[in-house]
């Protein structure tokens, strides 16, 4: 063999895995949405990579997900939904996150929506209902506002001499907050309660609400679900 047809037939050789690997079709992509932060999920995020694999993904082998923590910015939603759709991912994922769900269903009519909502689907307008979703968006409820009522049931039977409950709210999700409060209200004057309410979004507003309760000396404290989704 000439040192010309051996150098090419080297050159050739070299370039075939490149060209194989470049046909290799490319995983399908999971958009994860969450308004928390990695440490404060990492259980969820432990139990969705669970559930992922009993159903045969498992993630860099035959599926990618992409995880996007807003750390509490909501306003950075329309552009974290935005810039998925554009790249066309496989499905969105919105745990525990009606806001971005509302902000990916805004944002692409095709692309499947997983959610799991703390308030009714429904009313929030993600589904049209609950038996027959429609469009793009399914997801689970998970009936947070239902239980608001026993939960403060519950707090008045622990401390039956408490008379003002603080409520620990976050403003930043106010499709949360306002609803949830509002159940809060509601079930306090059904039991003779009297509700005082403290807003945090951060960590420093967390502990300002704390000198606060303290400071008012109220009988309890309730928070309105996780102050940080």
């Amino acid at each position: 063999m000439q040192r010309r047809e051996f150098i090419g037939l080297v050159g050739c050789a070299a370039a075939w895995p490149l060209a194989v690997r470049a046909q290799q079709p490319a995983l399908p992509v999971v958009g994860v949405i969450s308004g928390g932060s990695p440490d404060v999920a990492a259980p969820y995020v432990a139990a969705f990579r669970k559930g992922l694999n009993e159903f045969g993904y498992v993630e860099d082998r035959n599926v990618t997900i992409e995880y996007h923590w807003l750390e509490g910015q909501y306003e950075r939603l329309p552009a974290v939904a935005a810039d998925l759709v554009r790249r066309q991912v496989a499905v969105i994922a919105t745990p525990v996150n009606a806001n971005a769900a509302l902000a990916a269903k805004a944002a692409t009519a095709t692309i499947p929506i997983v959610f799991s909502a703390p308030l009714d689907p429904v009313q929030f307008g993600l589904v049209a209902s609950l038996a027959q979703p429609g469009g793009n968006v399914t997801g689970i409820n998970l009936f947070t506002e239902e239980v608001t009522a026993k939960r403060l049931r519950l707090l008045h039977d622990l401390v039956p001499n408490a008379v003002h409950v603080a409520v620990l709210v976050n403003p930043a999700v106010s499709s949360i907050a306002e609803p949830t409060l509002r159940e809060f209200k509601e079930a306090a004057g059904a039991i003779g309660l009297q509700i005082q309410v403290l807003n945090a979004s951060t960590i420093a507003e967390i502990d300002v609400a704390f000198a606060t309760l303290a400071r008012q000396h109220s009988d309890a404290l309730c928070s309105c679900r996780r102050i940080f989704q």
